[in-house]
């Protein structure tokens, strides 16, 4: 197996670990907590780029369906992907998508936080739909409890990924970890 390729699996398992161990920290606000996993996937897609930072995510979610407790709260399993707040965590994987793809695409960061922020628009819709329902509740009451109070410190969630992934992206470069159809 060549070096780049045990590179790449590393910087994958590790993002994937940084979410599993962030994951779990969260801050009860209403149907659903505040919690550092936006951070985390937008910190992985940065890194890794969309492919590999979306691969991560996905990892990440597998883990959290077997039951281990990665996602708020210290839970996990079926129940948790699938119940009320199970479309916010499957919208992860259009968050990552999206993002990366502008990411991958952009050194300017308007560009890479429109992406971003699109991806989170996306997640958001995603999740409000599925916690209307699955919980039998209105589209518009969702929105109300499940998204806007989250915009703010989303958007600040955004900023510091920025911040903190043009650094760690270097110096994954560096180390050989960016696939060739991933660089800009």
């Amino acid at each position: 197996m060549e070096k780049n390729h045990v590179r790449n699996m590393a910087a994958i398992a590790a993002m994937t670990a940084l979410m599993c161990v962030l994951g779990p920290l969260s801050v009860p606000v209403g149907p659903i907590p505040f919690s550092f996993q936006v951070f985390v996937v937008y910190l992985s897609v940065y890194a890794l780029g969309a492919r590999r930072g979306t691969l991560a995510v996905v990892l990440y979610l597998l883990i959290g369906f077997v039951g281990l407790p990665v996602f708020s709260g210290f839970a996990g399993g079926a129940g948790k992907l699938l119940g009320p707040t199970g479309g916010f965590l499957v919208g992860f994987i259009p968050l990552a998508a999206i993002s990366g793809w502008f990411i991958d695409r952009s050194e300017r960061v308007a560009a890479q936080f429109a992406g971003m922020l699109l991806g989170l628009a996306v997640l958001y819709l995603f999740g409000a739909a599925w916690l209307a329902k699955v919980a039998n509740l209105g589209f518009d009451r969702c929105m109300a409890a499940a998204v806007y109070p989250f915009i703010p410190v989303d958007a600040l969630k955004i900023v510091l990924a920025i911040l903190l992934g043009r650094g760690l992206r270097r110096r994954l470069r560096a180390a050989g970890t960016e696939e060739k159809s991933e660089e800009r």
